[in-house]
């Protein structure tokens, strides 16, 4: 069955890519993975702060970004309650491996001067809540179990939804997709979609006409900095 296995990464933009990696690395001890010019992108910084060896948190960072107003309630929800725009991302959790874990990263939260909130039991998990840099909203948070289906689904709220039992159905037990090698043709520019928005103008129409394999090879995949060729420099020592 194809289906998605994890996150690989959530990007957020950013202002201040330097506040954020400090942020994210001295008050949540996360790792800096990567940081290098976002490939395809004119002016535009990458960095990516490591969750596990398969996931990271990514930021997006360019001189605009600091032109866009932030408006709490439309942009930015600014607490784990609150409203935001449609498609935003309302808050941000971040998963720890138990209670014991979740007050640690609490002490070292609150130790560096950030309120945070709870403990609170949801029942499914377990949170704390705090902003981050350029109002982000983040949480902490642990599962002792999977999340149970059948106890957690409210047909209350599944009714006011406009949900069907035959789609609640569906939801609950997505239907197998045959493998097809890769050979389904792109919908093109004129399909139902959703589709991507805010290209420069002809770019988007130019990305979706271009084959597949043109779009493997077409930005620059190699690191910015060549391993090999530095681990060599520092064997043979500097002029040689």
């Amino acid at each position: 069955m194809n289906k998605v296995e994890g996150l690989h990464h959530l990007a957020i933009c950013t202002a201040d890519i330097k506040e954020q990696i400090e942020f994210f690395t001295d008050r949540l001890g996360m790792e800096l993975q990567a940081l290098y010019w976002m490939h395809g992108m004119e002016n535009t910084w990458h960095g990516f702060l490591r969750l596990n060896d398969e996931s990271s948190i990514a930021f997006v960072c360019n001189p605009d970004i600091a032109e866009i107003p932030c408006a709490l309630g439309e942009s930015h929800a600014g607490n784990p309650a609150s409203n935001c725009a449609g498609g935003a991302m309302q808050h941000l959790a971040l998963k720890v491996k138990d209670h014991d874990e979740l007050l640690a990263m609490r002490d070292r939260l609150r130790s560096k001067g950030v309120p945070v909130l709870g403990p609170i039991d949801h029942g499914m998990c377990c949170s704390v809540y705090f902003a981050g840099p350029e109002n982000l909203t983040l949480e902490l948070s642990y599962s002792t179990e999977p999340i149970d289906s059948e106890a957690w689904i409210d047909p209350e709220v599944v009714a006011l939804a406009g949900i069907s039992p035959e789609e609640l159905a569906r939801y609950k037990r997505p239907e197998s997709f045959p493998d097809r090698g890769g050979l389904v043709p792109q919908p093109g520019l004129h399909a139902p979609g959703p589709h991507m928005t805010n290209y420069p103008p002809g770019a988007y129409e130019m990305a979706l006409s271009a084959p597949d394999e043109a779009m493997l090879h077409a930005v620059p995949n190699e690191p910015p900095v060549n391993i090999e060729r530095e681990a060599t420099h520092v064997l043979e020592g500097p002029g040689s």
